[in-house]
């Protein structure tokens, strides 16, 4: 599956926030993911970001154009 600058996904383990949902900041080599439950910034490898994303949500841009 291929991810954007904005999405919306699930991970497998939740923050401990008690949030299962990120945003996605940037991609590329590395993933930079936001905590949609706190807003805690991580960055992650491309291959363990990945494994531990389960589905995408939505576009972060969609969310705003119903508004």
């Amino acid at each position: 599956m291929e991810y954007q600058t904005g999405d919306i996904v699930r991970t497998k383990k939740q923050h401990p926030c008690g949030s299962k949902e990120w945003e996605i900041v940037q991609t590329g080599v590395d993933f930079k993911l936001k905590c949609q439950g706190c807003g805690h910034v991580i960055m992650l490898e491309r291959p363990k970001a990945l494994k531990i994303i389960t589905k995408k949500i939505e576009r972060k841009e969609n969310e705003d154009a119903k508004k």
